[in-house]
């Protein structure tokens, strides 16, 4: 069995490390980057600049200052997921249900506001991110076929199937 890790691994794990060492200081310069265009928050280059040049600069500043304001990680899900466990947390159903709509409908260009507005609601219910799906479905959100948005959709309406095949 290989040990080895793929490049999106190695930049979460880094992340990671920074809250493994309750190093609040990077994660406060990361959390900087909220908002703001890659580069400017010059406090985050210390530790993401090397990963840019693997992929697209804005999905590394963008993961990275998202992954800072909610460090809570987990292995398992997508943010449809994420949201569904949200829906069973707050119990209001359509307001997630509208958010997550048009978190679906956003060109990847205008998608920060609004995942950061998702982040900030699961780290106020205490739900965990799995950062590594997310970073990855960030570089594909683009797609053609919009595999990620599909995927998501799955997750959060899927558990509804049986319920709606009953009505």
């Amino acid at each position: 069995m290989s040990s080895a890790k793929t490049k999106e691994e190695r930049f979460i794990i880094h992340l990671e490390k920074y809250v493994k060492a309750e190093n609040r200081a990077a994660l406060a310069a990361l959390r900087r980057g909220l908002g703001q265009e890659p580069g400017e928050a010059p406090g985050m280059f210390p530790y993401v600049v090397r990963f840019v040049q693997d992929w697209n600069e804005a999905d590394v500043y963008m993961v990275a200052s998202l992954f800072a304001l909610h460090p809570s990680s987990t292995k398992f899900g997508n943010m449809g997921d994420h949201l569904r466990a949200l829906v069973g947390e707050l119990g209001d159903a359509a307001a997630t249900e509208r958010r997550f709509v048009q978190l679906l409908r956003m060109r990847r260009g205008a998608l920060e506001p609004r995942l950061r507005q998702h982040i900030s609601i699961l780290k106020s219910k205490d739900i965990a991110v799995n950062w590594h799906q997310l970073f990855g479905d960030l570089r594909n959100w683009g797609h053609p076929n919009r595999f990620v948005q599909r995927n998501w959709a799955r997750a959060f309406w899927g558990y509804k199937s049986s319920e709606s095949e009953n009505d």
